[in-house]
Formats: structure tokens, C-alpha cells, sequence
């Protein structure tokens, strides 16, 4: 893991860990970050002011994401193999307990309560109640991939693949609501900030299908790059990284306009946001730098606001923000 210092714009520290991570997360009660090393299986845990390792929960022979509980007293695993969803207590830094899935995971996500994770896999997706650790489902069949509940917990929705369908589901009774035609494949889903807007990009479209999820519509599809991948909104900007052109095209979220396309770095695959909205981390993977976008700029001078692109030494997947 490369630890960056967006004072100085400098790696503060390299931190090693025993594989190669994919995902990490940052806590926000605690100066704690949390690291996925999927091929171990492991967890592992860095303390923040001091930039070290301090310890790892191997609960799995593989696993494919993480994800912490709202109140941070566990941490979620979504293991690939054994297929299982895993509740790690971050007190102890143990498993407290599984609940064993019937097909190889592809993604999870929990709701804001923390009482429920949705989880697909190629075959279909279902919903796991976390009290009283029952899984439920499948909803329906299909290649559902990324996950999102709505900020009210009553509707999940899931990105159904191979149909071209945001499917919708009242996460009371698993019941379809409805089923929204995507002009692409769904493979990446972000939400605005006050959650009323989900920005949709996926292969087959050099755009982004814009829809408001609460009066379960599709609002209107707009250019932006060339086949764009990952996403990330802040409250004034879209940020959306097209890999094959190392550009990231910035749309206002006010009227979905263009504001600016800016090179970035070659193949950007991940975009992260600073808490205060001042900074857009660019993950570059193939070049192994990360690009800083300044906010400040782009809304003052409606320019790319490109600050600095600041060299890693690896190929850069995930991030996390965390104050210090």
C-alpha cells in the first residue's frame, strides 16, 4: 500500500502486506484502514497516524470484497472461497460468524442500518438479513453484478448484466418493483451525494445513463468519453474515467453538462473523492500514479483543475480518504 500525503503531495510511506491488496477502506471513528488481499483471503488492518501494519485476519482461502458494518464494530468479507459472507469482529480481529452462500460471489453491499447485505453472483441475487443471519432468494435470475440500496433501506437495486436491466426490489418482501432498460451493460453504479440521482456507464455505450431511483425512471443518457468505466459525484461534479483514452470527463451534476475532459494518466480505473469535496483522486493503473483533480478550480475557472499526478511504484485499484 502506498500511504500519500495530500498536504505535500508525496508518498508519505509504502506499507507491505503479504499479497497484493484490491480494496481498501477507511474508518472514520477510529484512525483505522482496512485492506482486502483477495487471493489470501485476509484482512489486514493499518494504523493511520503511525503508517504500519498492525494486524491481519486471514478467514478465507479467497475472498472478493469487504465492506464495514455502519457502526464499525465488524467488518464483512464476501468470500469466493468457501462461498460464505463473514462477520469479523474488529474488537478482536476474529470471525464471529458465517452464513454459507449457494454460488460464487460477485459483489455485496450493506445497507445504511447495517441490518441488511444484498449480494450477487452470475447466477442471481439475494438478501441476507444480518440479525438473524438468513439469507433469502434468489430475487431473480441472472448476471447481477454491482449493488446498491437506496439511502431509505426499502428498495434495492441490482445490476442485472447480461439482460441490460437495473432491476428493482422492495428489500420487505423481495418483490420485483420494476425492471429499467439500460442502453449498455450496467457495469458501474455511483449515486449523487443526496442519493436522488444513480449515474450508470458500461460497456456498449460511450455515455452515461442518468436515472432518479426514487421515482424508479430513466432520466436521460449523455455523452462522456469513450467507453467510460468508474465513476465518482461530488455535490457539484461527475467525475467519469474512460481507460482506453487515460481521460477523465467532468460533468456538472446541476445539468449533466460537460465542464471538462482532462488526460489523466494511461488506463484510469478508480476515482475516489476527498471528504471536504476539495480533491478527485484519479488512480492511473498501468502509468502507477495518481492524478489530483482540484475542485476549487474547475468550479471557479471551469477548467480540468489537473493540480499533480503523484507516482505510487505499483498498479494503483482502490483508495480511501482518511484525515489525520
Amino acid at each position: 500500500m502506498a500511504a500519500l500525503d495530500l498536504e505535500v503531495m508525496a508518498v508519505a510511506r509504502h506499507i507491505m502486506l503479504d499479497d497484493a491488496p484490491t480494496q481498501v477502506l477507511a474508518a472514520t471513528m477510529k484512525p483505522l484502514v482496512y485492506a482486502l488481499t483477495p487471493a489470501t483471503g485476509a484482512v489486514h488492518e493499518v494504523q493511520v497516524y503511525r503508517l504500519s501494519f498492525a494486524r491481519k485476519a486471514a478467514v478465507a482461502q479467497s475472498a472478493a470484497a469487504i465492506a464495514l458494518a455502519p457502526d464499525e464494530r465488524s467488518l464483512y468479507v464476501l468470500a469466493s472461497d468457501p462461498r460464505s459472507l463473514i462477520s469479523v469482529a474488529l474488537d478482536s480481529f476474529r470471525p464471529q460468524w458465517r452464513l454459507p452462500l449457494p454460488e460464487e460471489p460477485v459483489d455485496f453491499t450493506l445497507d445504511l442500518a447495517g441490518e441488511r447485505a444484498a449480494i450477487s453472483s452470475p447466477a442471481g441475487v439475494w438478501l441476507a438479513d444480518l440479525p438473524s443471519k438468513r439469507l433469502n432468494g434468489p430475487l431473480a435470475h441472472g448476471d447481477f453484478g454491482a449493488l446498491r440500496f437506496l439511502s431509505n433501506g426499502k428498495v434495492l437495486i441490482a445490476a442485472n448484466r447480461s439482460a441490460r436491466l437495473l432491476s428493482l426490489f422492495a428489500v420487505a418482501s423481495g418483490n420485483v418493483i420494476t425492471h429499467l432498460p439500460m442502453s449498455m451493460r450496467p457495469d458501474f453504479l455511483c449515486f449523487h451525494p443526496d442519493g436522488g440521482q444513480l449515474f450508470v456507464t458500461g460497456e456498449g455505450l460511450d455515455g452515461v445513463v442518468i436515472v432518479y431511483p426514487f421515482q424508479t425512471e430513466v432520466a436521460e443518457t449523455v455523452l462522456a468519453g469513450h467507453a467510460p468505466g468508474a465513476m465518482a459525484a461530488s455535490s457539484s461534479f461527475l467525475f467519469v474515467a474512460s481507460p482506453q483514452t487515460g481521460g477523465v470527463s467532468i460533468l456538472s451534476t446541476a445539468n449533466y453538462k460537460l465542464m471538462a475532459l482532462v488526460q489523466t494518466g494511461t488506463d484510469p480505473g478508480y476515482v475516489a473523492l476527498t471528504p471536504d469535496e476539495k480533491y478527485a483522486l484519479v488512480l492511473n493503473r498501468v502509468s502507477g500514479d495518481v492524478a489530483v483533480l482540484d475542485l476549487r478550480r474547475i468550479k471557479r475557472n471551469k477548467s480540468a483543475g489537473l493540480l499533480t499526478v503523484i507516482p505510487v511504484g505499483s498498479r494503483p485499484v482502490s483508495a480511501a480518504v482518511r484525515s489525520v
